[in-house]
């Protein structure tokens, strides 16, 4: 796949969730979205002869992406098996070259120690639900312990606090680019028909 739109193309067939979580914060990733974080990560050299792991992957949209660009190996990790069941499927729609190993567990807790260069890609809830808040620090936690570096979707002016929380690790914010996220109609809370909020895409090269 050697465009940037030749890979959201690819990726627009991957299917959704069925039944999304609210309190998961379950949205499919924009395959446009999913497509640039993916395109920019191969071309600082994070994906081709790697591990890339997709933490939270829900229907497995970041972890296929990555499978289109020659990575070593690709997990995806959920802790809901719904969507894994679905990302088995879009594994089939997408046929890439390399295969996905999808893992139910708690993304939050590093359930896999990958062996060589890793990178973590992830759309991880942002905390938007009340009693959810800062959900993604967990998620970054995970990134800190099993990868050298990390791609994360985070809401709107979240700089300071993924800076922060890098900093705090050894880590360092090496990259950032804004993105629009268009969130449908899902949830009993959503008054319109479809929305579309802000969001921050942070590179973050872990010690």
């Amino acid at each position: 796949m050697s465009t940037k739109s030749g890979l959201a193309q690819r990726l627009a067939i991957v299917a959704g969730f069925e039944n999304p979580s609210a309190s998961l914060e379950q949205y499919r990733t924009p395959p446009e979205l999913a497509a640039h974080l993916v395109h920019t990560a191969d071309l600082q050299g994070d994906v081709e002869h790697r591990t890339v792991v997709d933490l939270g992957c829900g229907t497995g949209m970041l972890a296929l992406g990555a499978a289109l660009r020659g990575p070593t190996r690709v997990v995806g990790i959920d802790v809901d098996p719904a969507p894994l069941a679905t990302a088995t499927e879009n594994e089939r729609k997408v046929a890439s070259a390399s295969a996905v190993e999808w893992l139910r567990a708690d993304a939050t807790q590093a359930p896999i120690c990958p062996d060589g260069p890793t990178t973590v890609v992830m759309n991880p809830p942002f905390g938007a639900q009340a009693g959810n808040e800062h959900a993604d620090r967990a998620f970054l936690g995970t990134a800190a312990e099993i990868a050298d570096v990390s791609y994360s979707i985070h809401n709107e002016n979240s700089d300071e606090f993924v800076e922060a929380f890098a900093a705090d690790e050894g880590g360092e914010v090496t990259h950032a680019f804004r993105a629009t996220f268009e969130l449908p109609n899902q949830f009993d809370h959503h008054t319109d028909e479809s929305r579309s909020i802000d969001a921050e895409v942070f590179r973050i090269q872990w010690a």
